[in-house]
């Protein structure tokens, strides 16, 4: 089985198993439904003029994108080839209400996003079985109305579904963009793991000399320390302008590996079913953990439920044998009680009515017991130590629950008394069966 046939396999059993799992603990399937719909995706990410339009102009071997050192393109731009297709230009309210593509879900951004994502479909060799997108350019300082939109969710979005992310830097701002920081510090480490993201500094050719090539390399790395936390810094690819007509600009020893970086980006495609399988496992984990916690809730209101049935229905039963017996010492009535008519061998429906009355009383004030008082209280509780209801026995872990406490929660709020018969434990059996064995099987499969 070839990779494209396991990726449809793989999308047609995880719709089935998985989206309705999501659905009822309120997440979104849509990040694992995207990754599994399209081809392998190279997102290019920097600040403007560190040569992402320079390196994607390269690398399909045409001038599809603008380039400059003053911004020159302010939307995602999909680059990608299909057969039949040349020099088409596809609009983002377009592509988000296409349901062959994976970009649904960037509706939520809404209208202001959607006018700045395109699609470009080109012909060229290089992109056959691929897309490279190119993103906006970071910035120092911005806010959600500047750019009418959340830039770093909707970059958390797009880097969800890369299979790499080149991140690159120019040789007079080395690290120093504020966007830079959140998203190595916070959004791609969350969205997709450190190890999909290549970091390079391009146009080395523009620094003057070996010293003002060495200061802006050292400035970088110094900021990459602070970015990641890091005290190893990751590999840094050192790059300059193909259109450099002397290579005197570049002094011969100096490193260079733009060859080594256009090697790195064709074999992202290879990556594909490991990454898919990877942002699943995550996902479903995530999931989960929610799950557990849900469940251990609905466990702990389970047994309370039972110890107030049985005190409930011991009272009600209590109440309709003698209870009679009680109004009539206190209040003469009724004339003849239960007990008495079952003695005398004479019980007449009448004398059915008042311990009936009594015991159906005493059930539904146990029931409005339970479901407005000690249900209540129990969930208050709960939430007040919500990491409480699952084990927390190692940093994986705890970070697990540090990301997913707010959707535990908004799922406890959301419970009821009746979600106690709504079949949450077979959820959580699905969940842990398509970890331990679906999932198992898949990675054995590219792994043979």
């Amino acid at each position: 089985m070839n990779e494209k046939e396991l990726q449809k396999q793989l999308q047609t059993k995880v719709k089935k198993k998985l989206e309705s799992l999501f659905d009822r603990y309120k997440m979104d399937f849509g990040g694992i439904d995207a990754s599994l719909k399209w081809k392998p995706i190279v997102l290019i990410i920097g600040n403007y003029s560190s040569g992402k339009s320079t390196l994607i102009n390269e690398f399909v071997g045409q001038d599809v994108q603008r380039t400059g050192q003053a911004p020159t393109d302010d939307s995602f731009t999909i680059i990608t080839c299909d057969p039949g297709i040349s020099a088409a230009e596809t609009p983002g309210s377009t592509l988000v209400n296409d349901e062959k593509l994976p970009f649904a879900h960037f509706k939520q951004f809404g209208e202001k996003l959607i006018s700045h994502i395109c699609m470009k479909q080109i012909t060229t060799p290089a992109l056959e079985n691929m897309a490279i997108i190119d993103s906006p350019g970071m910035l120092d300082a911005t806010s959600e109305n500047d750019r009418g939109y959340d830039y770093m969710k909707v970059l958390g979005e797009f880097a969800k579904m890369a299979d790499l992310i080149v991140l690159m830097f120019d040789p007079h701002k080395a690290g120093t963009i504020k966007e830079s920081y959140d998203a190595i510090r916070n959004t791609l480490p969350e969205k997709s793991g450190e190890h999909r993201i290549v970091f390079v500094m391009s146009r080395i050719d523009e620094c003057d000399n070996l010293s003002d090539f060495t200061r802006s390399y050292g400035t970088l790395c110094w900021n990459m320390s602070h970015m990641t936390g890091r005290k190893d810094i990751p590999h840094i690819y050192l790059t300059y302008s193909p259109h450099v007509t002397s290579l005197k600009a570049v002094a011969k020893d100096w490193p260079q590996e733009r060859e080594q970086l256009i090697e790195k980006i064709k074999k992202a495609p290879s990556f594909r079913i490991n990454h898919i399988l990877e942002d699943i496992d995550r996902q479903v984990n995530e999931v989960q953990i929610v799950a557990q916690a849900v469940g251990e809730f609905l466990r702990r209101a389970n047994t309370l439920f039972w110890k107030f049935a049985n005190i409930t229905l011991g009272l009600a039963i209590v109440l309709f044998l003698f209870g009679d017996i009680l109004l009539s010492t206190f209040l003469s009535f009724p004339d003849t009680t239960l007990i008495a008519s079952f003695r005398g061998g004479d019980v007449a429906l009448t004398t059915l009515v008042i311990p009936g009355v009594l015991a159906l009383v005493t059930l539904l004030i146990g029931s409005f017991g339970f479901s407005k008082i000690a249900f209540r209280r129990l969930l208050k509780k709960s939430l007040a130590n919500a990491a409480g209801l699952v084990v927390l026995d190692n940093d994986y872990r705890r970070n697990l629950w540090s990301k997913m406490e707010f959707k535990v929660r908004q799922n406890l709020i959301g419970l009821t008394v009746n979600d106690l018969w709504s079949g949450y434990g077979r959820s959580l059996i699905k969940i842990d069966h398509f970890l331990n064995y679906d999932l198992k099987m898949y990675y054995d499969k590219i792994g043979s």
